[in-house]
């Protein structure tokens, strides 16, 4: 039941906060700081001796899409301000404390700052899609009022496939368009807070004068930690302990995922495809799905994603007769997460800041097919494209450098 932003549900909140500033892919907090990000060396090809794309300011700077943001401007030159609710600044990015829930917080925090470009990539979750449309929508809202006077030229903003599938409260219900996904389906009957956050950035940017891209991902992964929601990370815990404990490397979804064709979206593919429609003509007020450019069914992807984290092919195990959620798999190993931890001298003893159970468990346990088409972005010119399998092995390697995994 998840696209780029799975249902937070009634979780305890991990670390990314209830009131702070939350990815919109993963619906969390802030989950790193910026010190963490990986250390990247400016790059940028301009005509005049110390020029520079723009400034960009990164709204959820911490989570897996404000991370992959905040490393790709960096590299290609930009001045980075990184806003969130507890500033964290590292060379060539400069954060900005502010309260998203707070005009006045917004207000305050922006007065001086002078952004070209706005990267929006953060969300809270509330009990309802009345709710969820209230805060989401004031969020936008408010962000952009409080850049009224700067010399924004671009605003881009992150939603996901729920535009074509419904909101929480009614996701896969009724009339869903058919697979893949098409940038020009109607909007769905149903009030649905992306749709709340796409009418705050058009009319904002009538009456600011600057252009748009919203940029609907699928299931994002890539680098983040203590966040509620994400699927590499959990994936990998989930062979560490299975590992350890000689348990069977079991798929925890539904038949329906195990062999329908799905796709995916790595967060740096995301956060290219944000940029380039942030300084490309044929990116401005437009509308973009945004996956790797590959599908592939997890009945193939399962056994490779074992061998990649070095299971035994005798303990990997896919959909056999019923669902078998982590949740349920993976009860009571807190502390054989931490003995694990101390064996490899990793740096996070808490299981619930590398692990979310429930999110993987909602992703992989949906009861339809979801795959989304890239025509539209590729034929405006925005040609990137990222293997999946790859995606995730790169990502596991990171996270061991990290010392994150085993």
């Amino acid at each position: 039941m998840s696209d780029d932003r799975t249902p937070q549900t009634d979780r305890p909140h991990a670390d990314p906060a209830t009131s702070d500033i939350r990815d919109p892919e993963t619906g969390a907090p802030e989950s790193i700081t910026l010190e963490s990000v990986e250390s990247v060396e400016p790059r940028h090809d301009a005509t005049a001796p110390g020029a520079r794309p723009g400034t960009a300011l990164v709204v959820g700077a911490s989570g897996i899409t404000g991370t992959a943001l905040v490393e790709q401007l960096t590299r290609d030159g930009w001045d980075v301000l990184a806003l969130s609710r507890r500033a964290s600044s590292a060379p060539g990015v400069t954060g900005i404390a502010a309260d998203l829930l707070s005009a006045e917080s917004l207000a305050t925090a922006l007065a001086d700052v002078q952004p070209t470009h706005v990267f929006f990539a953060a969300w809270q979750k509330r009990d309802t899609e009345a709710e969820n449309i209230e805060v989401n929508g004031g969020m936008v809202r408010d962000l952009l009022a409080a850049l009224e006077h700067a010399p924004v030229q671009h605003v881009s903003l992150v939603t996901g496939l729920k535009h074509y599938l419904g909101p929480f409260e009614a996701y896969g219900k009724g009339v869903m368009p058919d697979t893949p996904f098409h940038e020009d389906e109607p909007r769905l009957d149903y009030p649905n807070f992306y749709y709340a956050q796409e009418d705050e950035l058009f009319a904002a940017a009538e009456r600011q004068g600057f252009t748009w891209s919203v940029h609907r991902s699928h299931t994002v992964i890539g680098f983040a930690v203590g966040n509620a929601m994400n699927m590499g990370l959990t994936i990998a815990v989930q062979a560490a302990l299975t590992k350890r404990l000689g348990l069977p490397f079991a798929f925890p979804g539904s038949e329906t995922q195990w062999n329908s064709l799905v796709d995916m979206t790595d967060a740096g593919v995301l956060a290219e495809q944000m940029i380039w429609a942030a300084t490309d003509p044929a990116g401005g007020d437009e509308a973009f799905n945004i996956v790797n450019g590959d599908v592939f069914r997890w009945r193939w992807m399962w056994p490779r994603l074992a061998a990649h984290l070095g299971i035994d092919p005798a303990l990997v195990e896919g959909f056999e007769g019923a669902p078998r959620p982590l949740e349920e798999q993976m009860v009571g190993l807190e502390q054989d997460w931490r003995e694990l931890v101390a064996e490899h001298d990793l740096v996070e003893p808490e299981l619930a800041r590398v692990a979310s159970w429930w999110h993987t468990d909602a992703d992989l346990g949906r009861d339809l097919e979801v795959v989304a088409d890239m025509g539209k972005a590729r034929d405006a010119g925005f040609s990137r494209y990222r293997r999946t399998e790859q995606a995730f092995v790169d990502l596991f390697e990171r996270y061991r450098a990290a010392r994150l995994i085993p």
